[in-house]
């Protein structure tokens, strides 16, 4: 029969508790599933992003051994990024141990195990989804904090940027929306300051991929882009390239709650290296203290008087864009 004292056990060591809540599929998340944040592990708690002002310009032509252009900076500044603290607690009672016995080639080990198996995959569940609410926040602008209201990071606040905004007034019937894209995509390219970019995805909320397919310059196109859409498999979602612009609707929230709220989408260049990134700082204990972090962390400790053991899964994520500014709000009416 087992007892508390396996969880002296290496196999609930934090290196194998952690490597286990790795191991747990992650859940179903949009912009964790596209790759578009580059991920890295850190060793600190925050990191510093070193940004020089000046701007990038075409260089004119002279003659051999001639006098180039000069060249100059505007200026260097150093940007903190502090990484957010995500923990999620839990328990293994004793009773729950008790009643464990080993079975047919099962060690006790093993059985117990798969008890924390089960909480850590319900933890880890909130934690990819809690990390994809930042994410579609580094993309809004704003990193709100589960409560939908208090600001984490403020994107545009720390770059020292201005968010674009573009109306591309959808409810009216005579509005040239493939006019709109190309004012969109110029926006973008002036943004980016002369870096190169491969294209223009747009993630929307369900109001606004509605109105902008059933609008009337762009209903028929959208049809004629159905028609070959068995052969398009997406399981991001419903999507829609006009204008050499991918949209795409973003069905990601929690319960009523969307993470772009109706009438809103956000416009951003692809293939910009390094543009989103998700970083992670190490867990705050002492077997964790200068390693490179890990997505996520686990670790057990016994209760008072033995009756159990806590059990802790965390996250240390810093989800940012570097460029803020090349991302552009979008609004239907």
């Amino acid at each position: 029969m087992a007892t508390l004292d396996i969880f002296n056990n290496d196999a609930f060591s934090v290196t194998n508790l952690s490597q286990t809540i790795v191991d747990i599929p992650q859940v179903q998340t949009i912009l964790g599933d596209s790759g578009l944040f580059a991920e890295s592990g850190i060793t600190t708690t925050s990191m510093m992003i070193e940004r020089e002002g000046s701007s990038l310009r075409l260089v004119p032509a002279a003659q051999r051994g001639g006098v180039g252009q000069p060249v100059s900076l505007t200026g260097r500044s150093m940007i903190p990024l502090v990484a957010t603290h995500l923990p999620q607690t839990g328990s293994v009672l004793a009773d729950e141990v008790q009643n464990v016995r080993a079975f047919g080639s099962e060690t006790e080990v093993e059985s117990v195990m798969n008890i924390f198996k089960k909480k850590l995959a319900v933890a880890k569940g909130n934690l990819d989804l809690t990390i994809e609410y930042h994410r579609i926040g580094a993309i809004k602008g704003q990193i709100l904090d589960a409560d939908g209201s208090t600001v984490l990071a403020n994107m545009y606040t720390t770059f020292g940027m201005t968010q674009a905004t573009q109306n591309f007034i959808l409810g009216t019937a005579g509005t040239r929306v493939k006019d709109k894209i190309a004012d969109l995509k110029r926006t973008i390219r002036t943004k980016l300051g002369g870096r190169s970019f491969s294209g223009v995805e747009v993630l929307c909320s369900a109001t606004y991929f509605d109105s902008l397919t059933r609008h009337a310059t762009i209903e028929k196109a959208f049809e004629l882009f159905n028609q070959n859409s068995y052969a398009r498999n997406d399981p991001r979602g419903s999507a829609f390239v006009f204008a050499d612009v991918t949209f795409r609707e973003y069905l990601g929230g929690v319960g009523a709650t969307d993470f772009i709220p109706a009438g809103e989408a956000y416009a951003y260049p692809t293939g910009v290296s390094g543009l989103f990134q998700t970083a992670y700082a190490p867990a705050p204990y002492m077997e964790t203290v200068n390693t490179t972090g890990l997505p996520y962390y686990a670790k057990q400790e016994a209760m008072d008087f033995n009756k159990g053991v806590e059990l802790e899964a965390q996250s240390n994520p810093i989800n940012f864009c570097t460029l803020p500014e090349s991302v552009v709000k979008c609004l239907s009416a």
